[in-house]
């Protein structure tokens, strides 16, 4: 990818306020990861925005689309998403990145804006199904293939009401 896909050369857009353009930008954006959940390299974002020229920049409201992959917080196999998430934001010129996004030579780079918009989606952990049952404490078998066999250790808690058993303790 050539690190300029997400410029918009917005020059004529903003020669008239409330010039409206439908946008949409694609390529691949290093480093994005959260904890254990990542784009994967070399993977496509897009951006599907509208452009409009308002008084002092350029408005840009949309969609940031990107594939995910992770793994399973419970289980511990591979998972995979789409973050979808709807973008709004102002480019102007000296537009710090906090408040606003720069406007430079009526340039508008959407990739800090997909970046950003990413980075916030991402799930910091991510199951690989809702119900997700995890892998067995004592053996590390996957309770989602069915159960494991293995017994559950007594709860230290109830330990002395155990001498009530009239075992000394011991189960049969």
């Amino acid at each position: 990818m050539s690190g300029r896909d997400f410029v918009v050369h917005a020059a004529r857009l903003r020669a008239s306020t409330g010039t409206r353009w439908d946008v949409v930008r694609s390529g691949a954006i290093a480093d994005l990861a959260v904890a254990d959940t990542a784009v994967p390299e070399g993977a496509v974002s897009t951006a599907t925005v509208t452009l409009e020229s308002v008084v002092g920049g350029v408005s840009v409201v949309g969609v940031v689309d990107a594939p995910w992959a992770g793994t399973c917080r419970r289980c511990l196999t591979p998972t995979a998403g789409t973050v979808h998430v709807a973008v709004r934001e102002l480019y102007t010129v000296g537009g710090d990145g906090e408040e606003t996004y720069p406007l430079d030579d009526d340039d508008v780079n959407l990739e800090p804006l997909v970046r950003d918009a990413v980075l916030l989606e991402l799930p910091v952990t991510c199951l690989c199904r809702p119900d997700c049952k995890g892998l067995c404490p004592s053996c590390g078998a996957d309770l989602n293939q069915g159960p494991c066999g293995c017994t559950p250790p007594p709860d230290p808690r109830w330990a002395a009401l155990d001498v009530l058993r009239g075992d000394g303790g011991t189960e049969d």
